[in-house]
Parts: structure tokens; sequence; C-alpha cells
């Protein structure tokens, strides 16, 4: 078992920027890729962001793209999501994945562990 608890989120202006941080802890890997979810209220969980456990692939939504940056610390077990130009449509609860078995980065069926999640709100 993995858990994975994220931290950093808050309320913030439009414009403005926050850096999402996921611990994980268990039974950690540099082998498990990691991601990035959001669910705004009354929506379905979308895909934000992802990262190939080598760090050689990223994989983006395109209502991010060139905004937002993933990034991992191995010796940490720590994922980031730096989050710049937020816009108040990026207002959601922020969800850290892993995962080791294949299958699209898009879906949340692909992922198999999921944190508690952390509310960013911008306001505008």
């Amino acid at each position: 078992q993995v858990q994975l608890v994220e931290s950093g989120g808050g309320l913030v202006q439009a414009g403005g920027s926050l850096r999402l941080s996921c611990a994980a802890s268990g039974r950690t890997s540099s082998r498990y890729s990691m991601g990035w979810f959001r669910q705004a209220l009354g929506k379905e969980r979308e895909f934000v962001a992802a990262m190939h456990w080598s760090g050689g692939s990223t994989f983006w939504a395109d209502s991010v793209q060139g905004r937002f940056t993933i990034s991992r610390d191995n010796a940490k077990n720590t994922v980031y999501l730096q989050m710049n130009s937020l816009k108040p449509e990026d207002t959601a609860v922020y969800y850290c994945a892993s995962r080791t078995k294949g299958g699209s980065y898009y879906y949340s069926a692909s992922w198999s562990y999921w944190g508690q999640g952390t509310q960013v709100t911008v306001s505008s």
C-alpha cells in the first residue's frame, strides 16, 4: 500500500501561483508514475498532469499546459505541482495519484493510489 498526502492548497487571486506537494509513504518506489487530478464542485474528476516514473515523459491537460509544471524528488518521495497564472476555473480539489500499472494516464481508473485532496480556490 502507498499513502499519499497532499499539501499546499489555499486561496489565491487570479494570476497568482501555488505549489502543491504530495508526500508518499508506505510501499513507495521510484518506479511509481505520479499524477494530479482535480475535481470542481459538481463536476467529474479530471486529469491535470502526470509524470512517468523515469521522469522522461510528462503529460498535460490542454487547459493547464504552459501554466502548470510537474516535478518529483525521488529522494523525498514527493511530487510537486507548480501552478502559475491561476484562473478562477482552476478552482477545485486537487488529488495526487500514483500507479505502477499501465493504461492511459488520462483516466482515473488507471491509477492505483489516491490522496485525500487539497482545496485550491482562485478568486477573480
